[in-house]
């Protein structure tokens, strides 16, 4: 190889060009053919090369040494040892679990973004290594938009499907007048897609739309939600208060003959059940203008005023995922589409409503006319499963009952954890009842790149290869590209590919035929590769052999459906194209819903207060959200991370007059703190943010002082802060954007970040 070379590389957030010397990428710039390419990508020389890569095989000491109890996971040192220990300890404790709890005590989450690649594909090749051995409890949605997943279909279809054929912004830019983005739509979040984009389209889209005079208006504490082209008018109603605005605006829609009765009656079904609530007939409470003020903050007559904007002509509904993130979250997707159901807009060009845009960078953008191949996961011999935000109450009340879609389910007895591909010390919430839930199962295996906090609080530490240290292709779940993905640079110490992990770990278990079907990886990549070609094939696109693809550049494809508008077969003819409810229509009032008789959740849409404010004890709503500078944690310790941070420390923004209340000055160290945590950030001071709230990116690498209150976190974890209840008993979903705390400026010393280094390691010898 070369001493200087430059290649193609892919990623969840983009194409990127590597330059690598000496055997080590030195930077990663954007494609020529991207035209925002991400930043983000600047992360990866640092990151890959950096202090807190895991080089070796590591086991927690009080763990190996038959005394786990000893030392608390997360604050043990590790013994580095050989891969042939590493794994015969894994194949004799999966044996264990297996021989006297069985494979229902195997929890295999794995829940995460890990490679865009196909075949090294984290989360399937253990899932396939799992079932090879008899199976394993799993996960069931994301924490990304689960109350969409669980709760839409019970009122238009299943959620991934409208993802799919939502509305194309091109469409918006030549049809719609108004765009109303509940949680804006951040451009930070469309950086990436899972599977990888070629070509960022959406700072395009919204300026088309500027240019096209569609205007906007951004309901969000923050003014940067939406992009600054578009000029969107800014309602900055109170965090939670989403539904309670709706429903003012369709109270509005009623009592001023807006509302369009004819599609009401064609299209939907249970209006006639809701309209008693909202006009306080059934509970004395009329959901008027003036209620949702106060609910919101915002102003009657304003609220009034958008509902005869919106009615006056096409208006298209947005909801983005992080609104439904919260107390309640089923609410403002309910009421969304209940109040587009009112305008009468649904399945017209650039009308009626959509849950998630800004979720990644294609959803309205674009599609693939093809799948690519995917490596099979093979049969799961146990059924069991846990909703995906629900870890920490598995690991705490194993065996206990708990509620789900109408039906009592029981938490399984996990003795083994194994995650690869994710990191739950970044995305789940309470991180202090995680950290003490995690203290429960008799092994914790991980699998990793760094040193994140799940490794550290692990008893087994595997290191694995990069995604630019081995061959792969990336074919984005919606992303029209096709990208070659050769090894760059050797995996660095001891780090492998995780296919030939568990094929040495099935060879001692017996299940190598099982799992490896006698291929090798090379042949694995071939027989996807081959997969892909048919599928393009079916049509009508013919693809290189695999040598010449993986030598060449992307390979663009075509959008297969360009002009799409949702719902627009639907309202064509609702009886031929029923959607797949229990009425073949939009459901307003579900029976199904009613009939499980919820305290948190009801037949209708309705309004609950959000949980942390109702009780009044913190003055700070806290806002939390993808950064711009990486994809959630990876690549924390990169350097266009490390470069927005303060003082080393995650930045938190804050309004200057909740600052100047506080003593804080920008670029101050503070503490922000709740009954549930505490973390220390980087003040900074900006008008875009609203009075009352401050704003703080997810995916700062947890990094607790246990000597501290609250083993608070030196480097600005917000999930430190967030509650772990659910958004309700129908979707337990996760509703960590509830959470209130206060701020005060640090002035006492305080310790360094440590978790961008390795934990203390020993060696076996």
């Amino acid at each position: 190889m070369p001493d200087s070379l430059t290649r193609i590389t892919s990623n969840h957030w983009g194409v990127g060009l590597a330059h690598i010397e000496a055997g080590q990428i030195k930077s990663v710039s954007g494609h020529g053919d991207d035209p925002a390419a991400s930043l983000i990508n600047d992360n990866i020389a640092g990151s890959l090369h950096g202090a807190a890569r895991v080089l070796r095989p590591s086991i927690r000491k009080s763990w190996l040494e038959g005394a786990p109890k000893a030392v608390p996971r997360g604050q043990d040192s590790f013994v580095e040892v050989s891969w042939e220990r590493a794994l015969d300890l894994i194949a004799a404790e999966l044996t264990r679990v297996k021989t006297q709890h069985g494979n229902g005590s195997i929890y295999a989450g794995s829940y995460g973004w890990a490679s865009a690649g196909r075949f090294h594909h984290a989360q399937g090749q253990l899932k396939r290594f799992l079932n090879t051995i008899g199976g394993f409890v799993r996960s069931k949605g994301n924490y990304s938009y689960n109350a969409a997943l669980e709760l839409m279909p019970h009122i238009v279809g299943p959620y991934p499907d409208q993802v799919a054929q939502a509305t194309r912004w091109s469409v918006i830019a030549e049809h719609s007048d108004l765009v109303v983005l509940f949680g804006g739509i951040a451009l930070r979040n469309t950086q990436v897609c899972g599977g990888g984009i070629a070509r960022h389209r959406m700072p395009a889209n919204m300026k088309a739309c500027a240019d096209a005079g569609v205007e906007f208006v951004n309901i969000s504490p923050l003014r940067s939600d939406v992009d600054a082209v578009v000029n969107a008018d800014w309602m900055p109603a109170h965090p939670g208060t989403d539904t309670a605005l709706m429903m003012g605006l369709a109270h509005t829609l009623w009592v001023e003959a807006l509302t369009d009765h004819a599609f009401l009656e064609r299209y939907a079904t249970g209006f006639e059940k809701f309209l008693p609530y909202l006009l306080g007939q059934s509970d004395g409470q009329p959901k008027d203008a003036h209620w949702a003020a106060e609910q919101t903050g915002l102003e009657a007559e304003a609220i009034r005023a958008l509902a005869r904007r919106m009615a006056a002509g096409r208006t298209m509904i947005s909801v983005a995922a992080g609104v439904q993130r919260a107390d309640y979250g089923e609410q403002p997707m309910w009421m969304a589409v209940t109040l587009a159901a009112m305008l009468g807009q649904i399945g017209l060009p650039g009308g009626g409503f959509t849950v998630g845009y800004g979720v990644n960078g294609n959803i309205g953008a674009v599609e693939r006319p093809f799948a690519g191949g995917t490596i099979p996961q093979g049969q799961n011999p146990v059924s069991d499963f846990i909703p995906v935000a629900m870890i920490a109450d598995m690991l705490l009340n194993p065996g206990a009952p708990y509620p789900y879609q109408g039906k009592t389910r029981h938490f399984p007895d996990a003795r083994l954890v194994w995650w690869a591909g994710g990191n739950p010390f970044h995305h789940h919430q309470d991180l202090n009842r995680l950290r003490a839930a995690f203290q429960t199962p008799e092994t914790v295996i991980v699998n990793e790149v760094n040193w994140t906090a799940s490794a550290r609080h692990a008893d087994i530490v595997l290191p694995v290869a990069a995604a630019q240290e081995r061959t792969d292709f990336g074919a984005g779940t919606s992303d029209n590209a096709l990208v070659p993905m050769p090894q760059l640079v050797a995996p660095p110490g001891d780090a492998r590919e995780e296919f030939e992990i568990y094929t040495d770990l099935a060879r001692r278990l017996g299940a190598e035929q099982a799992f490896t079907q006698g291929k090798t990886r090379d042949q694995w990549l071939l027989a996807l590769w081959e997969d892909t070609r048919k599928n393009a094939q079916g049509a009508g696109i013919d693809l290189p052999e695999w040598e010449a693809f993986l030598a060449g550049d992307v390979i663009t494809l075509s959008d297969p459906s360009p002009h799409q508008v949702f719902l627009a077969d639907f309202r064509d003819d609702p009886k031929v194209n029923a959607l797949p409810t229990p009425s073949g229509r939009i459901e307003i009032f579900s029976k199904t819903i009613a009939g499980f008789d919820l305290n948190d959740c009801a037949g209708h849409p309705s309004w609950y207060p959000p949980r942390d404010r109702a009780a009044g004890i913190h003055p700070l709503a806290l806002l939390s959200g993808q950064p711009k500078t990486r994809l959630h944690s990876q690549l924390d310790n990169g350097a266009y991370s490390l470069s927005h941070k303060i003082q080393g420390r995650e930045p938190v923004r804050i309004h200057p007059n909740d600052a100047a209340a506080r003593g804080i000055e920008d670029g101050d160290i503070v503490e922000l703190f709740n009954a549930r945590g505490r973390c220390l950030a980087g003040a900074r001071l900006t008008q875009e943010i609203a009075p009352g709230c401050v704003f703080l990116w997810t995916g700062a690498w947890y990094d607790p002082d246990h000597e501290a209150p609250k083993g608070r976190c030196r480097h600005g974890n917000p999930n430190v802060l967030t509650h772990d209840l659910r958004s309700s008993t129908l979707t337990q979903s996760p509703a960590s954007h509830s959470a209130m705390v206060d701020i005060r400026r640090i002035d006492e010393p305080h310790d360094p970040v440590t978790v961008h280094s390795a934990p203390p390691l020993e060696s076996d010898g």
